[in-house]
């Protein structure tokens, strides 16, 4: 199934079924949350994962992709997938410039070659007419799906959110999985010999950088609608600082350790509000205790221990 192994295919049969039956059992929008966090991390992970390449710079295409889905959602009312789509362009169009003057340096220089880059789009942001500045975009109205289903409904939107979702899952899984993958884990374990080999390093890092960049975009695009809000939190620091978080906690390399990791810090941010200013002490308890029990991520760590291609 779309180029699966075994394990990889249950992993996602189970997947699905659990997005079939999630809204039924859980809040539509708190799950919606959680499949934005989800596919933001996914596509994070493309970059760090699989390519070994670390961002601190990845809020800036999920945030821009946030402005630019409520922008003509709200001013021009076009249809809500468009918009979603709108704002993985904005990603890519992003990632496009930024990727190529960060993927000329490795490491710790390119994690601060993205940070640096990522807080020049923020400060943007804070200026920009078009965003709002602190106060963001706000009201933005879900609208309707391919003009006729009104997205206003909670579990109409959710369908929407589900499907963008599987198809940014598949489409990295293709990916990875793909010869193009395959060189991207070789640029991974050892750049000079895959140059040595003949491989336009430069131009592969690049192209994964935005295909990245663009999947973030999708999914700010679709978090803008389902809160009907987009804000400089989308675009701040900390943001990037979650989906590494997100990431590592979940399993670097893996395709599913992302999607884990993102149910587990959404679901601590919505059930342990009510700790008030406890919730940072427990989540770095709670962080500190998974770091320790799972050296390579939650499902890193089952699948080395059960020997599963997850």
């Amino acid at each position: 199934m779309f180029g699966l192994d075994r394990d990889q295919a249950i992993g996602t049969l189970l997947l699905i079924a659990l997005l079939i039956i999630a809204p039924f059992i859980l809040y539509p929008v708190f799950v919606m949350q959680l499949l934005c966090a989800a596919l933001f991390a996914c596509a994070f992970n493309l970059m760090i994962g699989y390519v070994g390449l670390l961002s601190f710079g990845h809020a800036a295409f999920f945030g821009m992709g946030c402005y630019v889905a409520a922008w003509t959602m709200k001013h021009w009312h076009i249809d809500a997938l468009a918009a979603i789509l709108m704002g993985g362009v904005a990603g890519a169009a992003l990632g496009l410039p930024l990727g190529w003057l960060a993927i000329r340096r490795s490491g710790i220089y390119f994690a601060m070659i993205t940070l640096a880059l990522a807080q020049m789009v923020y400060f943007f942001c804070v200026e920009a007419p078009f965003t709002g500045g602190e106060d963001g975009i706000q009201q933005v109205p879900r609208g309707h799906l391919f003009g006729f289903i009104n997205l206003n409904n909670d579990m109409a939107m959710y369908w929407l959110v589900a499907a963008v979702f599987l198809a940014g899952f598949l489409l990295i899984h293709r990916i990875v999985h793909s010869p193009f993958g395959q060189v991207l884990k070789s640029i991974r374990e050892n750049e000079p010999r895959a140059t040595s080999l003949g491989y336009r390093t430069d131009d592969y890092k690049l192209i994964a950088f935005v295909l990245s960049t663009c999947l973030a975009g999708v999914a700010g695009g679709a978090k803008a609608l389902v809160f009907g809000i987009a804000t400089l939190t989308d675009v701040h620091y900390s943001t990037s600082g979650e989906v590494v978080l997100t990431t590592l906690l979940g399993g670097l390399g893996t395709v599913f350790g992302p999607v884990v990791g993102a149910a587990v810090v959404v679901s601590m941010e919505n059930y342990l509000a009510r700790f008030g200013d406890w919730v940072t002490v427990t989540q770095g308890a709670v962080f500190m205790v998974c770091v320790l029990a799972f050296r390579r991520g939650i499902v890193g760590e089952i699948a080395a221990r059960l020997k599963l291609s997850l």
